[in-house]
């Protein structure tokens, strides 16, 4: 299976950055994967439309073209990064805002969006938001899931949310790891 991760968390040290390495670890070996770690390409995630960059010619941007050809690619899609603010780092809400465009992911109908893309998804978030705040807080893993992959034909899509984790133990963390692992081999 096709498998895209985009990766967004500007720490190699970090907890999404051990998230990470423990999905690639236990994929099997059925994933040909291809990782997109948005910090390390140094993505520039500001969009441009004006007369030298017209709306409409995003989808012929040379500038996101191999990350159009990995989306089309992909037959599954993992998705590891923080919860900041309630939303996603700028440079992953940019890589969507500059990929994900019309024409390519999607076209507007008369009553909706209609998607292009195909595959499913599987997105993995940190946050410090309290677990029992976190079913009602408004967060871009949900976000994602719900307003932009299936708008764009993207599903099934899993999430996890990882709380809490500046405040819990190393044991802790590692329990989450190993829940990680184990969803890793399942896919």
């Amino acid at each position: 299976m096709n498998t895209l991760i985009v990766y967004a968390h500007p720490n190699p040290k970090s907890f999404n950055a051990a998230v990470l390495k423990t999905v690639t670890d236990n994929l099997s070996e059925n994933h040909f994967v291809q990782l997109i770690d948005l910090y390390a390409d140094n993505f520039d995630p500001v969009l441009r439309f004006d007369e030298d960059h017209p709306r409409r010619s995003l989808t012929e941007d040379p500038a996101t073209q191999k990350y159009r050809d990995l989306v089309t690619w992909a037959e599954q899609f993992i998705f590891i990064f923080p919860i900041w603010w309630s939303g996603m780092p700028a440079i992953m809400k940019g890589f969507i805002d500059r990929v994900f465009v019309a024409g390519f992911a999607y076209h507007n109908t008369k009553t909706s969006l209609e998607g292009h893309l195909s595959g499913k998804a599987w997105i993995i978030t940190t946050h410090n938001t309290p677990a029992f705040i976190t079913p009602f807080a408004q967060d871009y893993g949900k976000v994602l899931k719900g307003q932009i992959l299936k708008s764009c034909g993207i599903r099934p899509v899993k999430i996890n949310q990882l709380t809490g984790i500046e405040k819990i133990s190393d044991q802790e963390r590692q329990k989450k790891l190993a829940k990680i692992a184990q969803t890793a081999k399942k896919i």
